[in-house]
Parts: C-alpha cells; structure tokens; sequence
C-alpha cells in the first residue's frame, strides 16, 4: 500500500522537476518503491495470499499541470525516508521468517541510503534547514533538582531546553511544515468539497502545532527553524485521486502520532510531555475523520485479520 502510494506520487513529480541532481534522488526513491512492489506481488503470489489493490496509473492524472518545486519534491522524498526508516525498522522487529527479514533489512539500509543522499544534495543547493544550535557542553553534570522536571506551574519560571527536547521540537516543526504543504495541494486540486474541507482543518491544524512548538524554542530564546522553498503551485487540476490522498493523510496522521509519543516520552520537562500528548488526541480525532471519509466512499482497504468466529458458527447454524 505504501510503495505503490509512493511510485504514484512520485511519477507526477518526476514528469516536472528541472534539477538533474534532484532528479536523481527522486529517481531513486521511485525505483526503491517499484522495486518493493514487485517483490511483494511476487512473495504474496507465492503464497497464495491476496494481493491488495493498493494505488495505480488511476490514481494519478499525468497531464496535470506542475503542482510542486522541485525543492519541494527533494523535501518530501527525504521526509518520506525518515518515516521509512523508523517503518521498516519496525517491521523487521516484527518478522520471522528468513526472506521477509532479508527483505526488510535491505529495505532500511536502501531507505538510510536515500536518507543521505537526498540530505546530500540539499545540503549542497544550499536550502537545507539546520536545527538551532548549542554551545557544546564542557562538563558534565547531574540533575539536583526536581525543579528540572517541572513547566506547568505557571507561577515558577521554566528551565531551557535540553538538547533532545530542542530536537524533537525542531523535526516535529519540519514534519508540519510538510504536512501543512501536502494539505494544501490536496485540498486546492480536489473536487470534493468535503476533502477540500477536510484539507483546509488539517493545514490549520499543522499550522497551530508549528507555532506551538515555535513558541517554545522561543521562550528558551532559540530561533525556529525555517522552511525552505518548499512551494505549491496554484494549479486546482486534480492531480491525484481522492482515494490515495486521503490515504497519504492517514500515513502522515499515524507518523505524526508517532513522533509525538516519541517526543512525550523524550521531553523531561512535564508542559512538553502534556502538550505532545494533548496535540496527539488532535491529531487522532482528525484521523479519525480521514478514516470516516474513506469507508463512506469505499476506499479504505481492510487489512487481514482473523475471521468473525461467532458469525462463522451462525452461518453454520443455518
């Protein structure tokens, strides 16, 4: 479902983007998707077991006009890497036998390869956006206090960011950012007047969720991050199907969560933990609604599961 959502997205992007070098790592991530799907038809072919619809040539228009920059694209595929990463990491945790632990580990050191070499090229374009900076520590030390881990006490000054909490921070204002973007483009090129509505709240909501934490780099007297020209075109051709939109919206919506479970349990100041895990029930009512859309139109695959043993033995019954 993911690699073939992938190979679609980037299929359009591939057909406008000007830049050789980005070219080449966008090409790279589209041979990775194309590559895993093959053998995932092949393997479960192999078994017998039934192969999912996933995403296809239907659900992209290739004579849609040019909806993102090419520095957009890079963004997006390098973002994509970070989520595959901690993905397949996952997966491969979760497996035993020999081919799919084979497959899942080639999978991480391809996707940590097109990490870097994404990271690489906007690293020498000059638009990568590095994180704010520390003096480095000459000494080292041990909390004495349980002040350290107090912040919601609104009457007690908060101590400054340590380094992880400024990190998390940092990649959940990156990863909003994006998502802000993707919400954007999905929602201008839809037709559907109830995902355009459903795009416009998830912008808003990853706008309010980057000035949140924007606020709180600020209060430590940190610059945030910027963004690089991460823009979107004002085409309002639809460019991918409704379906594979509001997919992607339910990947990003699941990482998101992710991200801030990580943060929560990371960040030892409480008002940072409370306040990933508030954003996180945000976010969890918005997927929700994502998912609510999707079974109404029919477009939400079923993962496979057991079988409803009570139904099984009515039906026996009869």
């Amino acid at each position: 479902m993911n690699d073939t959502m992938v190979a679609t997205m980037l299929s359009h992007m591939l057909q406008y983007i000007e830049d050789p070098d980005i070219k080449a790592g966008v090409e790279l991530a589209y041979n990775m998707a194309v590559k895993n799907v093959h053998f995932l038809k092949e393997l479960f072919q192999q078994e017998q077991f039934a192969i999912p619809n996933g995403f296809t040539e239907d659900d992209v228009n290739t004579s849609a006009p040019r909806l993102y920059s090419d520095t957009f694209c890079l963004t997006y595929v390098n973002h994509m890497a970070k989520v595959g990463m901690l993905a397949y990491g996952g997966f491969l945790s979760m497996s035993v036998r020999l081919d799919v632990r084979e497959f899942f580990t080639n999978a991480i050191n391809e996707t940590a390869t097109l990490y870097n070499s994404t990271l690489e090229i906007a690293v020498s374009k000059g638009f990568f956006v590095r994180a704010p900076y520390i003096g480095v520590p000459e000494e080292t030390d041990y909390v004495d206090t349980k002040k350290y881990l107090g912040g919601l006490n609104p009457f007690t000054d908060k101590r400054p960011l340590n380094a992880i909490e400024i990190s998390h921070l940092y990649m959940n204002i990156q990863t909003n950012s994006i998502g802000a973007k993707l919400c954007l483009s999905f929602g201008q090129t839809s037709q559907n007047k109830e995902i355009q509505e459903f795009m416009l709240r998830g912008s808003e909501i990853s706008k309010k969720h980057v000035m949140l934490f924007t606020e709180a780099l600020d209060e430590s007297d940190l610059i945030a991050p910027g963004s690089p020209d991460v823009c979107v075109s004002y085409s309002t051709t639809q460019t991918y199907s409704d379906k594979i939109m509001m997919f992607h919206m339910s990947l990003l919506s699941a990482a998101g969560t992710g991200n801030y479970a990580a943060a929560a349990a990371a960040s030892l100041r409480t008002d940072l933990a409370v306040n990933y895990e508030r954003l996180s029930v945000e976010v969890a009512q918005f997927a929700k609604s994502g998912a609510d859309i999707m079974i109404k139109n029919n477009w939400l695959e079923q993962p496979p599961g057991l079988k409803d043993r009570e139904k099984l033995v009515k039906k026996e019954g009869m």
